[in-house]
């Protein structure tokens, strides 16, 4: 192995020196140790030289990133390290990173009997901070005090308990080194009899970025296949670049949210009023100006983006004239109180929302590039690979079949890997909440954010997130890793009027039940702010709300609702089933009756007219949860979709778009995150795609060029999920139907008819629909086919797009029978 040890003063007469001096020597047999010196190196500046490090500095930094490990030794006067010492971490941690997970031993030497344990402890900490990264060997402090009488005249440490004692740190060491070289999969050297001169050639030859088996190379790699990473992969494909597209998810399941969105896009055509608008949306925090520019130019022209490059005939849901435009008027404008609100549009790409019909569009155009995009399902990807001088990210570590492949990305990594609704650290941590029930994709679980920070992102956006459904922005609870049911319009309006309420954990109300919630934000204060999450909120009900919940066809069928409601004869009984105090329960209640013979609720002003004083008995509670359809939280990004550090400067060849680190914070306006995934994802794939000047060496060795010409593999991509042709075989009287009009794609039946097309049976043999009513919807309708004899049967209550595709598929196969 081969260590430099950073004499950590500039003083001529040091006992660090000594020690690290002795080491060398004592250890030589075991290791290469170099002793570096600081004192040449001008103290940290960071205005000058203002683009280039000093040439003593470079000299640092490569003999560091050449090193398998680093020694430093720690002086300590008046009671910390020195400044000199510090000003190298500096330089150290500016424009390059060589200490970036590096194995790191602290040693001290001091005059007094301390032994410079103070010093060692606050070098650890900055070693450990953001920007150095280092890892430091734990557990192993080696104080050498009373350093002036510690040494013999030879160099040696007289103390033979003491030596012992720093054999065993250095042995610890040894192994701390091969361990991690182990986990990070990078060769140490073994060079224990070999001279400085030998192991610096040697290590000339090497690069961490070289050594890296590349299982593939493609220009751009994509990280997730949701509506932004869809739109990154066409655009990149259409500057000229060879793509890699991979998501977590199965196939049939990929679209992120965008899947389940309203494909509502947030539009206009009055630049001045929208930016108006957007500042107010965020106020009272601030965003970047250019930002803003660039989401509200990108907003304008979004009529002519469906036209130009999804062939759609846009629909305005402010202009346009149709039947059905109603279902979206409120929310055309979500805060309409708000200066520029009304230059603010929604469009789509037809009549219609609900229905994937977006997410379809931009499917396809991935597919219709399938000789430039090759797509991976259930592929997640695991890790950044980062140069480590030049800090530009060069590929990616994804995991394909429970193998981990080393992916090269030669022009730009892309991360479009959605929010973290799906992690229950994060939603704790950054949104403080115990649990939120998930409307969208099953398959956000934040990895874009661990991944973003292990390369040095900074982060922005974390608190912020969107709920929908019932009241506030509810749903029936369910249970953990599933998607809540979305129920708005008839079911909010059943659940908001009559002898119904909703209680907190302590059996007390929290909010007005009847008023309005924009994106689950309710009025607050003169803002608009998500609700504190409860654990366990429930809704209180009784039998005359009981008999007008089971009149609703979609509420009374739902399997959460039916099979978790619970029933008492008395409020206490009630409040001891859902765990909750008697008193403040029966309190909560008196009050409501209260407020409903008085025609005036003063707690939360609820509107008299959806009051109705409770029945005697029975009582009911179902549990509710608290939804999120969305969260911004993630990498901060420039106005090129460049992932930045926390100094504002971009980590090269690293880009983002969509909800990963989403522009829209504070207040949100739908149909806002498709817009970005649409705006930001094309400036994400065109600025990936752009030729990059091959930055992966350790620049300041002046021959690496040419040592890292890595040769293409004979096996140049993986293979493409989306171009495997699937047969289905047939037998007398069957026939293989198709449609492309299902919610999650291609829905393919069998069809057994005899010749005049009677009926007789109905296979569905590929289908990617959402759970709960989608699937319920392809479960029940063959059958009814069959026994009714015709295709036109009743669409399942909530089904209305995948029970179309199937009548479609049907349709196709009957068509095809003589």
């Amino acid at each position: 192995m081969h260590f430099i040890a950073i004499v950590g003063t500039n003083t001529k007469q040091s006992t660090n020196r000594k020690l690290l001096s002795f080491m060398a020597k004592h250890f030589s047999s075991e290791a290469n140790i170099e002793l570096c010196e600081i004192r040449n190196i001008p103290m940290f500046n960071e205005n000058k030289p203002q683009n280039d490090d000093p040439v003593e500095v470079k000299e640092l930094t490569s003999k560091v990133l050449q090193a398998d490990g680093v020694i430093i030794g720690c002086p300590e006067y008046t009671h910390s390290f020195p400044s000199s010492l510090k000003s190298v971490l500096e330089w150290l941690s500016y424009r390059v990173h060589p200490l970036a997970e590096k194995p790191i031993m602290l040693v001290g030497a001091s005059k007094y009997a301390t032994g410079a344990s103070r010093s060692q402890n606050q070098v650890r900490e900055i070693l450990d901070s953001p920007g150095v990264s280092a890892i430091v060997l734990p557990g192993n402090e080696f104080l050498l005090g009373n350093s002036y009488d510690a040494f013999d005249s030879a160099g040696n440490i007289k103390d033979k308990k003491t030596i012992d004692f720093l054999e065993q740190c250095f042995s610890n060491f040894l192994e701390f080194v091969n361990n991690n070289s182990a986990v990070s999969q990078k060769p140490v050297g073994t060079t224990s009899n070999k001279t400085n001169e030998e192991f610096v050639k040697e290590n000339k030859t090497m690069n961490t970025i070289k050594d890296i088996r590349w299982d593939a190379i493609y220009d751009v790699v994509v990280l997730g296949f949701g509506g932004a990473g869809a739109t990154a992969a066409r655009f990149a494909a259409d500057d000229g670049a060879k793509v890699l597209l991979v998501d977590s998810a199965p196939e049939g399941h990929e679209g992120g949210n965008t899947r389940y969105a309203a494909q509502l896009v947030g539009s206009g055509d009055d630049f001045d009023g929208l930016k108006k608008y957007y500042k107010n949306l965020t106020f009272p925090m601030n965003l970047d100006e250019e930002m803003i520019d660039t989401y509200v130019e990108g907003m304008v022209g979004i009529q002519d983006y469906l036209k130009k490059y999804l062939d759609a005939e846009p629909v305005s849901w402010r202009h346009d004239d149709f039947e059905g435009k109603e279902v979206a008027k409120s929310i055309i404008a979500e805060f309409p109180e708000f200066p520029g609100a009304q230059t603010h549009d929604l469009a789509t790409v037809h009549q219609g929302v609900f229905d994937a019909a977006l997410w379809q569009n931009l499917k396809q155009q991935v597919s219709k590039r399938s000789d430039k995009i090759e797509v991976m399902y259930s592929t997640p990807a695991r890790k950044l690979i980062q140069d480590p001088t030049t800090k530009a990210i060069c590929g990616v570590v994804i995991e394909r079949e429970h193998v981990l492949r080393n992916i090269k990305a030669q022009n730009g990594v892309v991360l479009a890997m959605g929010g973290f609704e799906n992690n229950q650290q994060y939603i704790e941590d950054f949104l403080g909440a115990k649990k939120l029930t998930p409307l969208g994709s099953i398959y956000n679980k934040g990895a874009g954010i661990k991944m973003a920070q292990e390369v040095g992102a900074d982060l922005w956006h974390m608190n912020n997130f969107e709920s929908l459904g019932l009241l506030h922005g509810m749903a029936f609870s369910v249970e953990d890793d599933e998607r809540g049911r979305l129920m708005i319009g008839a079911q909010n309006q059943v659940l908001s009027n009559g002898s119904i309420l909703a209680v907190g954990d302590d059996g007390t109300r929290y909010f007005n039940e009847s008023e309005e919630n924009r994106h689950g934000h309710i009025k607050n204060h003169g803002s608009w702010k998500v609700p504190l999450n409860q654990v366990h909120p429930y809704l209180i009900f009784d039998q005359t709300k009981k008999n007008e919940l089971d009149k609703d066809d979609i509420i009374s069928k739902y399997e959460s609702y039916r099979n978790n409601l619970i029933k008492a004869d008395s409020i206490a009984q009630l409040a001891k089933l859902i765990d909750v105090d008697e008193a403040v329960l029966k309190e909560t209640i008196v009050r409501f009756d209260n407020a409903a013979k008085n025609k005036e609720e003063t707690e939360f002003h609820r509107d008299p007219k959806t009051l109705r004083v409770f029945d005697k008995g029975p009582f009911y509670a179902i549990k509710m949860a608290q939804t999120v359809l969305n969260t911004q939280g993630g990498p901060r990004r420039n106005s090129r979709s460049e992932v930045l550090n926390p100094d504002a400067q971009p980590i090269p060849h690293l880009y983002s778009a969509g909800e990963l680190g989403g522009i829209c914070a504070n207040h949100y306006q739908g149909g806002g995150n498709l817009a970005e995934c649409l705006i930001f994802g094309k400036i994400a794939g065109q600025n990936a795609a752009v030729p990059k000047v091959d930055e992966l060496s350790i620049s300041y060795l002046s021959d690496t060029a040419e040592e890292n010409n890595t040769e293409r593999p004979k096996s140049f991509t993986l293979g493409n999920d989306n171009t495997t042709e699937e047969k289905f075989t047939t037998g007398k009287d069957q026939y293989i139907g198709r449609s492309a009009a299902g919610i999650g794609g291609e829905v393919v039946v069998r069809l057994t008819s005899d010749s005049k097309k009677n009926i007789k049976n109905v296979e569905i043999l590929k289908q990617s629909e959402s759970g709960d009513v989608g699937l319920e919807a392809l479960e029940k309708m063959p059958e009814e086919m069959v026994t009714k004899n015709k295709i036109d049967v009743d669409a399942i209550s909530g089904a209305s797009v995948s029970s179309k595709a199937l009548k479609s598929a049907v349709a196709d196969a009957l068509n095809q029978v003589n």
